[in-house]
């Protein structure tokens, strides 16, 4: 097996190294689920796959049997960063990140150097340009978890708090009503306007019948 080693292939899983850290770099920064050492490993992992591919297919297209799964299996690591809270979602960028190193470290492993680079300078132009465009291009609706609660007594109430909410222009989709004791929860998702929120808030906070909200 050793005629099949190659001084190129130390320079792919430096390259890989090289490529997860600086991809993995920004996750860690961030303290998200997947770091520097995760995506570094994919990477790596992934180029290892590719070479094994290459040296056992060959050229011949049989190299990209192998490869191809690991598009598969790298979707499953993604999977476990995903988390979803009521309306809101995390972990989709990291998720992403971790599909990318795999993409980079396949294309490192069978010798793709300059598409990796390119496609490594792309994402970290994505990752560290979307904040300054998110603040100029702001979304005009926000999905919000929206709950309050009423005392019995006064749920007759219900529907003209969701009507005059309604008014202000929140779209309401109703999940659960819960009855504990004397207080009724009504939950819902609502879609709301962002130059709406602090009017939403001070009906809330002023309607005497809701004891308690959390948006």
């Amino acid at each position: 097996m050793m005629d099949h080693w190659e001084i190129l292939d130390l320079y792919k899983a430096l390259s890989a190294v090289a490529a997860g850290i600086i991809l993995g770099l920004e996750r860690e920064l961030k303290d998200k689920a997947a770091g520097l050492k995760t995506i570094t490993v994919i990477c790596l992992g992934s180029a290892l796959f590719a070479i094994i591919s290459y040296k056992v297919g060959g050229a011949d297209g049989e190299s990209t049997r192998i490869a191809s799964y690991i598009v598969s299996g790298v979707g499953f690591l993604g999977a476990g960063v995903i988390f979803k809270d009521g309306v809101n979602v995390s972990g989709l960028t990291t998720a992403g990140i971790i599909w990318l190193a795999a993409a980079v470290g396949t294309a490192i492993g069978f010798g793709e150097f300059f598409l990796a680079i390119t496609f490594v300078a792309a994402a970290l132009i994505i990752m560290y340009a979307s904040p300054h465009l998110n603040r100029i291009f702001r979304p005009r609706k926000q999905t919000r978890s929206l709950s309050f609660s009423l005392h019995s007594r006064d749920y007759g109430q219900r529907a003209a708090i969701l009507a005059s909410i309604r008014e202000q222009g929140v779209r309401l989709d109703e999940k659960k009503v819960e009855f504990k004791g004397d207080v009724i929860t009504i939950s819902m998702e609502a879609v709301v306007r962002i130059k709406s929120l602090p009017q939403l808030e001070a009906y809330l906070v002023n309607n005497p019948a809701i004891l308690s909200f959390s948006l």
